[in-house]
């Protein structure tokens, strides 16, 4: 029964450490049901044999080094240039320290044939948002951004931090339209979105590289949002950011 279960959870991609940490907090007292990610790590690499080995092995998560800003080896002379742009050094300490829910990062996730797709995650509960974006011009992801605001109260959607790219030159427009502040990171400095560059990181294993994300449904971004949602994170002591961001839909209620 416990093969079942770690097998049934790798299958929705989660790591051999959620695994471990998920049943210790869901099973405390019945040791039957508790194991240690090294010894699923072990029970994969040596024990399994076969198909089965093969296809589990292909939903571990792969390791990949931090990227570097997309807009970093573009060479216009306007480059990381926003008109009002408010520096992410003026964003408020709440903000800083994850202390209240609603305060976002986001980006786009590029596919192939020019395509991509909105990913926004919020700071505190690490709830991830997916929205189309037929286009990766300013007027096309800011209505992409106003639409998917619009699905959140406004004490859930407080502030949004991007990166200085192009797309973003619309976003007084966006703010005017929701009442949502928007930070930007500094120039080559994509790792002060932490949260949405990690989120995008484990994107990649339900949206390769070399993909077309123009042929995803709204639908189908909800559906792999979901996913990632309800896996536990050790951030969170193990629980869902599902779970923590229904506490934060509650308390705001």
């Amino acid at each position: 029964m416990l093969a079942h279960i770690v097998a049934s959870k790798l299958r929705l991609q989660w790591s051999p450490e959620q695994i471990a940490g998920w049943l210790k907090q869901t099973y405390p007292d019945d040791e039957d049901y508790q194991v240690s990610h090294e010894t699923i790590y072990r029970s994969l690499f040596i024990q399994a044999r076969g198909a089965l080995k093969k296809e589990l092995l292909a939903h571990l998560r792969r390791t990949r080094a931090m990227r570097r800003s997309r807009h970093h080896t573009q060479k216009t002379s306007d480059h990381g240039r926003i008109i009002d742009a408010v520096s992410i050094s003026e964003r408020p300490a709440t903000v800083e320290d994850r202390a209240i829910p609603g305060h976002w990062e986001g980006d786009l996730l590029f596919g192939s044939h020019n395509s991509q797709i909105v990913t926004l995650v919020e700071r505190q509960t690490r709830y991830v948002m997916l929205a189309r974006a037929p286009g990766k011009d300013t007027e096309t992801v800011i209505n992409a951004l106003i639409k998917n605001a619009h699905k959140l109260p406004q004490e859930l959607y407080k502030s949004l931090t991007w990166d200085r790219g192009t797309e973003m030159h619309g976003h007084k427009r966006f703010t005017l339209a929701t009442d949502i502040q928007v930070y930007f990171c500094d120039p080559q400095n994509p790792w002060q979105r932490g949260s949405n560059e990690n989120t995008n990181g484990l994107l990649r294993q339900y949206f390769p590289k070399g993909l077309d994300l123009s042929t995803y449904s709204q639908a189908k971004l909800n559906a792999v949002a979901r996913r990632l949602n309800e896996r536990p994170r050790k951030t969170l002591n193990y629980e869902t950011p599902a779970q923590r961001f229904q506490q934060a839909v509650a308390s705001a209620g």
